[in-house]
């Protein structure tokens, strides 16, 4: 009979990421990951996908984010609670697991709340570099949060954005991430409303928060030839584009019965075409087809782009050596009697000593 050896689980939390992507670099885990999820959408037929699962409440989202090739089963939980910052915690909060198929063993749990806005930095930018004017190098940037940093840094590393014009309702977002990219070779403006932001811009990115159907682009800040790569509207009853600059343009999207519920384009008929990126990709469907032409990537995130991350993290742990091992499934000598493990002599640990506390340990 064949024998599996008891699975071992690596575990990569919030400290284990944030060494991994200070080894690594930032910009290679953002190339990296992007790179991943190149060549996963590539082979989009492999994967068994499926529209997240979501819980709602009036204050934010809960889901579970699930996806398989042949060999592996990922999936990622996050939320969405716009009005997190009140309690020191952030709007997003996320982690994942991946399994191996033919057995069912957990093989990695990790932390996903860094590793999201890193992943959502890399698609928004692969897309950009299929979909956005060749030789594009202003970008507006609305919406100066959490994950506003690593959009831009993915922007100026794999499209070449020499320019960033910033707007956020809240002033403070925009001077923290001005002082986040100092010395980072971007000419950063900061602007008095979104029509100023994104006079003249080649990419217009918006990543605000608000669950609330928003109009932060409206036909009139529309400018032939503009890509604009929509992030913040990612649940029902969330957008961020108004229904004319949808009309307007020609618009890409990821899983398309997924984004129909949650992207801007829930506000469209039924029958507004759009095109799956994976197509563009593989040759199936045109992306840019003119200078003048206006394109919109309805990103809200999509399980199969979690798969590469967790790939992606994965690997680069066993590279560095990152990780530790956690015992989630608990280690039976007959695999048959799950109740002989209540039996069996408990292994003595040594004590533990007490935990210290940590100022950063606040959001916890």
């Amino acid at each position: 009979m064949h024998q599996h050896r008891h699975p071992r689980t690596v575990y990569l939390g919030a400290r284990h990421l944030i060494d991994l992507v200070r080894r690594k670099g930032l910009s290679a885990c953002i190339a990296g990951m992007a790179a991943r999820i190149e060549a996963d959408y590539r082979r989009w037929h492999d994967f068994d996908k499926t529209a997240r699962v979501a819980s709602h409440s009036e204050r934010g989202v809960i889901e579970l984010m699930p996806i398989a090739d042949a060999t592996q089963f990922a999936f990622k939980y996050v939320n969405g609670h716009p009005s997190n910052h009140r309690h020191g915690l952030p709007t997003v909060m996320a982690f994942g697991v991946l399994a191996d198929v033919d057995t069912g063993a957990p093989r990695l749990l990790s932390e996903l709340t860094l590793t999201t806005a890193i992943r959502t930095a890399a698609m928004s930018a692969l897309a950009a570099r299929v979909l956005a004017r060749p030789g594009s190098t202003r970008m507006a940037l609305i919406g100066n949060g959490a994950q506003s940093e690593f959009q831009a840094l993915a922007f100026r590393d794999l499209v070449g954005i020499r320019e960033l014009r910033l707007f956020d309702t809240d002033a403070a977002a925009s001077a923290k991430l001005a002082a986040n990219l100092v010395g980072q070779g971007l000419r950063v403006i900061l602007c008095a409303g979104t029509a100023e932001a994104v006079r003249g811009a080649d990419i217009v990115t918006t990543v605000t928060a608000d669950k609330a159907h928003a109009t932060i682009l409206t036909p009139e800040m529309i400018e032939p030839g503009m890509h604009v790569n929509a992030v913040g509207g990612d649940c029902p009853g969330k957008t961020e584009l108004h229904r004319g600059v949808l009309e307007a343009a020609d618009v890409f999207v990821e899983f398309e019965p997924q984004t129909r519920i949650e992207g801007d384009i829930q506000q469209m008929p039924a029958d507004f075409a759009v095109t799956e990126f994976w197509q563009v990709l593989a040759g199936q469907a045109p992306g840019r087809r003119s200078a003048a032409q206006v394109t919109v990537f309805d990103s809200v995130g999509f399980a199969l782009e979690d798969y590469s991350a967790l790939s992606f993290l994965r690997d680069a742990a066993a590279e560095l050596g990152i990780g530790d091992s956690v015992d989630l499934v608990p280690e039976a000598a007959n695999p048959k009697d799950l109740f002989g493990v209540l039996r069996e002599e408990p292994v003595p640990t040594a004590p533990q000593p007490a935990p210290r506390r940590r100022a950063a340990a606040a959001a916890g």
